[in-house]
């Protein structure tokens, strides 16, 4: 889904993902662990979106794409600080 930035309250199981646009993206915790081991590629492109998507008469939704990292990105996501969690929210 997507808010208004300000508009999503967050908690204690949400977990800070990164930035689309400026505005911060969160997932659950539990969705997070089954996506951890996964890159998320997350684009905006021409087309229509559901009625919790960016598109709001704009023309254009998000569309997400998904690899699995390979061993070494992940070892290598797990020896950053902080881990694969980093972002979590506080």
């Amino acid at each position: 889904m997507c808010y208004a930035q300000g508009d999503f309250l967050t908690g204690d199981s949400d977990v800070r993902m990164g930035e689309i646009g400026g505005c911060p993206f969160f997932m659950g915790t539990a969705q997070f662990e089954y996506w951890r081991h996964t890159q998320l590629i997350i684009d905006v492109v021409p087309g229509r979106g559901g009625m919790f998507s960016l598109e709001n008469g704009e023309g254009v939704r998000f569309l997400t794409r998904s690899r699995v990292f390979t061993d070494e990105e992940y070892g290598a996501l797990k020896a950053a600080e902080g881990g694969p969690t980093l972002l979590r929210h506080s």
